[in-house]
């Protein structure tokens, strides 16, 4: 498996006449090429909760996520690739054609199985024994939805390792898509004094900040959550879908219009807007997620 993965990732500079106005060095992070099924984020969150998995000799790995989750499709494949079982718990009803999330992660072997949105949101009280009575195995290794835990934040703050070993470490801020705010707060963690992660929330939650703080133990100072939402997870416009394409057209680089486009369009405002000074020196993170980016062909 570690002949396959890509790492460290690599960084390109991304200039255009928005970086070049405003005196900003402006660099993308391709944590989308660390695997082709495996990529981003999804890895490095993975990482250590399957060497956990594997300490406790767990041969079942179950997780959540909703219909379009990367975390459920990267979980699928990992476990595929190193031999686990795994169940994903879906939000919302079954549909007998699957999307194409779903259906990969089924093809990898996962056991799909769904709850209602009700249900969903108590599932930290649910017994899911209900829903898995026909499984065998009964012995889980429990990963929250996103795979966010402590395990999965040792393997975000390697990110910033990766940066400062490729002679990137006189940087400013680091800026990446946030969902659980995980990966965020696993950079936040690994930060110098005068550096600052800086989040991009991807759905609407006005108190993301100060439950990624209360959660991980974060100091405030380190961390910035800015909201580009598009009006909710997921969802998107025409203008983030234009954004999309005319990135893709200028740097050959796909972005989703779920996670990796909103992060990207946040940051092109906030230089717009003048949040970051002249001279800036900002590495964004593309935590993968293109999978999702192919329901619109953009590349057309």
């Amino acid at each position: 498996m570690k002949n396959t993965l890509q790492l460290p990732s690599p960084v390109h500079k991304i200039e255009n006449e928005l970086t070049e106005k405003f005196n900003v060095h402006l660099f993308l992070k391709r944590d989308d090429l660390i695997h082709p099924e495996i990529s981003g984020n999804k890895w490095r969150k993975l990482k250590y909760n399957i060497a956990q998995a594997k300490l406790e000799h767990k041969s079942t790995i179950l997780t959540f996520g909703g219909a379009y989750s990367n975390h459920i499709t990267a979980t699928a494949k990992a476990c595929q690739l190193l031999g686990f079982n795994s169940i994903g718990v879906i939000r919302g009803e079954a549909h007998h054609l699957l999307n194409k999330s779903l259906q990969f992660a089924k093809d990898c072997g996962m056991d799909l199985k769904y709850l209602d949105r009700e249900n969903y949101r108590n599932k930290d009280y649910y017994d899911f024994r209900t829903i898995i009575s026909d499984f065998n195995d009964t012995d889980f290794y429990i990963l929250p939805e996103g795979g966010a835990n402590t395990l999965a934040l040792k393997g975000c703050a390697e990110i910033v390792d990766e940066i400062n070993n490729d002679n990137q470490q006189d940087f400013d801020f680091i800026c990446c898509a946030c969902g659980t705010g995980t990966t965020v707060a696993g950079i936040a963690s690994n930060l110098q004094a005068h550096q600052k992660a800086i989040g991009i929330a991807v759905l609407k939650h006005n108190y993301l900040k100060e439950e990624i703080i209360e959660k991980y133990n974060i100091e405030s100072l380190k961390l910035d959550i800015q909201n580009y939402h598009f009006n909710g997870y997921a969802k998107t416009t025409n203008e983030l879908m234009e954004f999309i394409k005319n990135f893709y057209y200028e740097h050959d680089i796909l972005l989703d219009y779920v996670y990796t486009g909103k992060m990207m369009f946040g940051v092109f405002d906030l230089i717009q807007k003048g949040y970051f000074a002249r001279n800036s020196k900002v590495i964004c993170i593309h935590t993968g997620g293109v999978m999702n980016a192919n329901v619109f062909d953009i590349t057309k």
